[in-house]
């Protein structure tokens, strides 16, 4: 494994040609939006940019775990991980538009895989005690049962996020 699961994601999104085209042709689609008067991308422009990217990537991750473009505050929450803007027009160039677009997809990837997560433990668990409760098997079989089972959905999750 070696890799926590944002830096799978992370270099998921950074060696796939499929997402870095996606990307250039978003950027591309936002300048034509203002008629190539700007060198780069608007803040307001970038939800738009988002939905671009997500409806013309095939990423393995992305088609998995982010079924919808990223919203609205997920798209603001990434751009505020970016360092100061140096722009005097207040636009992202195209480095910086590449740099936003992986945290945003990681982010939303890693989202989703969380509330995965927290959506079939509890569910599994509560199964597995219930099934304890009108069995009553040894006290040390069900917590082995529920700890196999926990580790069995993390582990599974984990190795989801590899493409």
């Amino acid at each position: 494994m070696g890799l926590s699961a944002s830096k799978r994601v992370e270099n998921s999104l950074s060696n796939s040609g499929d997402f870095d085209s996606a990307c250039d042709s978003a950027f591309s689609h936002c300048l034509s939006l203002t008629q190539h008067a700007f060198d780069g991308v608007f803040p307001y422009q970038l939800k738009t940019a988002s939905d671009y990217i997500h409806a013309n990537t095939a990423h393995p991750l992305i088609k998995k775990w982010v079924p919808t473009p990223p919203d609205r505050s997920q798209v603001d929450a990434a751009l505020r991980l970016l360092p100061s803007k140096s722009n005097p027009d207040d636009t992202l160039p195209l480095p910086l538009f590449k740099k936003w677009a992986h945290l945003l997809y990681t982010h939303a990837v890693l989202s989703a895989a969380t509330t995965a997560l927290m959506l079939r433990l509890p569910v599994g668990v509560a199964g597995i005690v219930g099934i304890g409760a009108l069995t009553r098997p040894p006290r040390h079989l069900v917590g082995t049962l529920v700890g196999a089972y926990s580790l069995g959905v993390a582990l599974s999750i984990f190795l989801g996020l590899s493409a």
